[in-house]
This record gives C-alpha cells, structure tokens and sequence, in this order.
C-alpha cells in the first residue's frame, strides 16, 4: 500500500534494498530509508510518522542479517550531521553515526584510553545499544550518558542505569533512536595508546576474517563476557571452542560458511542470501546444542521478512568442506 511519507529536508528512499548497507551484503527492501540532514530534521520526521510505523535504527550494517523480504518498517540511518567527535578533558562525545574506531583514535590522540573501541566494526550508535566490548572493557565501563530521539520526536537524555547495560543487550526504549553518546575514559599517553592499538590491530587481522564478508562474532560467548585479547584468557566456554568441538569449522549452507579462519565469524562467500547465513546459524546452534547442551544465543540481529520462496522450514543439510 503506497503511503505518504513525512517530508525530510535529508533524503527519503521508498523501497529502498538494505542488502547495499548491510556487511554480509544480504537483504530486502525497506519501506522506507530515512537519512535526516540533522537533529532536528529527525525530531520533525519522528514526531509526524503515523503511529503505525515502525521504526528501525540502522547503523553502518557491521552486525546485521535483514531477511531476503525486507523490513516493514521507516529505517533511520544517520549521516554527517551526526558523527561529530568533540573532546573535552576526559570526555568524549560522539555522533551516534561516528566509527567506533574514529572515536577510538580521536580519543588517543587527546590522551584519552577509548582503545577498546578500535577494532570494534561499527558506528557509536550500535555500540551503546549492544554494550560493545572486547579486551575486557565495555560500553558500560566508560558511557556518562547517551542522548536519543523518541518514536514522539523529542530528544531525551539516557543514563547508563537507564539503558541497564549488559553483555551484548540493552534496554533502549522501542522506537528511540540514539543520536549521542558522552564517554569519560582514564588518561594515557597518546604514543602509547596509538602503539596498543595497532598492535590490537594486528592481531586482529591474524586471528579473524577481516577480509570476507562477515558481521563480526556470530553468537554469544556462553560465558557471558567478550574475549580479554590476554594471553592467559580462559578459551573454555568461547562460542569459536564449542562450535569447533562440534566438528563445524568450515561448514557451509548455500554461499554460507562458518570461516576457517575463525569458526565463529559467519560469512558471505559470494552469492549467500540472508536465509542461508541465518539457515546455517541455527544448524550451528542445533548441532552444538546436540554435542555439548550448550544453547548458543545469536549475537548478530536478524531483522525483517523472508521471502515468500522461503517461508517454510529449509531442510538443506550444513556440509563441511574437506
């Protein structure tokens, strides 16, 4: 059913595919793609959108499967008017459309210690609604507060109390959209915080995927907390270590494939559709579950509709390449 849309001094896209703004590259069209020029062009268009609409944050898709029919909803993904990085003292605030790694190096360079935040993928946005972390530190760890718009259009200020952060979860009020975040961390020397993070770098790039289409971490780790990066971490209840002991390195559904590089990095090798990443997730979770009772809860969002082709149960087997 066509719809008149609230009008957006940014841009506004009907129909619009996400499987363009999407990591995985995997994904149906949005009803609609709203990009407000700034704050108060998105306070205008969330408090004029009929009540009826839902209403989808999206950042910059580092962590998400939309399903191959699309999302029903207003999808609202912020731009230049909000990746602002300011620095005062120990505080850092950023845009919510600001890289986590930008504001990581901002930061450095002000001698502030965000460094954590350099290999996470992703936009500030995402990382406060998902309390991202690795290396031991978290969002909730260093977060003073957080601003966001309502599904009425107003803009409200959240304390970390307020989102009850948490591993990997949140509670952002339904419809908000965050547009800030304000973080105090301790203070370093910026030669050596640059030198860390380049090291986390490294080691990132010899240990994970970094140039497959992957959205990151695929599930949960069952213990309940992000790798610590140290050398003495305990690897016992990691995702990648259940996943391997069930035999699924490798496996793959269609263009899915659990990496062979890094068991718990999901990617896209080519021509995969949202239904076969999300279709070899849950063959993952059902055969870890079978080899050592442990559930494994997904850490990646899936969003949306399937496609009508693939509303019923697929029944394709995972095979694991030799």
């Amino acid at each position: 059913m066509m719809r008149d849309w609230p009008d957006l001094r940014g841009r506004l896209t009907p129909h619009k595919p996400l499987s363009d703004l999407t990591w995985l590259r995997v994904g149906g069209p949005a009803d609609v793609l709203v990009q407000p020029a700034d704050l108060e062009d998105l306070c205008r268009f969330m408090a004029r959108l009929p009540g009826d609409v839902p209403v989808f944050p999206m950042g910059v898709g580092s962590n998400l499967i939309v399903r191959d029919g699309g999302l029903r909803a207003a999808v609202i993904r912020l731009g230049r008017g909000f990746n602002g990085i300011e620095v005062a003292g120990n505080r850092v605030t950023a845009g919510a459309a600001a890289l986590d790694a930008h504001v990581a190096k901002r930061a450095a360079e002000a001698g502030v210690d965000l460094t954590f935040l350099r290999t996470i993928p992703g936009s500030i946005g995402g990382a406060v609604r998902m309390n991202a972390g690795c290396y031991g530190s978290y969002v909730a760890d260093v977060l003073v507060s957080a601003r966001a718009v309502t599904r009425g259009g107003e803009v409200i200020t959240l304390t970390p109390a307020d989102l009850n952060l948490r591993y990997r979860q949140s509670d952002l009020p339904e419809g908000c959209v965050l547009v800030e975040a304000t973080f105090e961390g301790p203070a370093g020397d910026p030669q050596a915080l640059a030198e860390r993070m380049a090291a986390q770098l490294k080691k990132r790039d010899e240990t994970q995927p970094t140039r497959d289409r992957s959205a990151g971490s695929t599930f949960r780790n069952p213990a309940g907390f992000s790798s610590t990066g140290r050398d003495d971490d305990v690897h016992d209840l990691k995702a990648w270590k259940v996943i391997d002991a069930a035999g699924l390195r490798g496996a793959r559904l269609g263009g899915a494939q659990m990496s062979e590089k890094h068991s718990n990095f999901m990617i896209n090798t080519g021509d995969a559709t949202a239904a076969d990443l999300e279709g070899l997730g849950e063959q993952v979770r059902k055969k870890v579950y079978d080899s050592s009772g442990i559930t494994l809860e997904w850490e990646i969002m899936r969003v949306g509709e399937p496609a009508p082709d693939d509303a019923g149960e697929r029944h394709a087997e995972t095979t694991k390449e030799t």
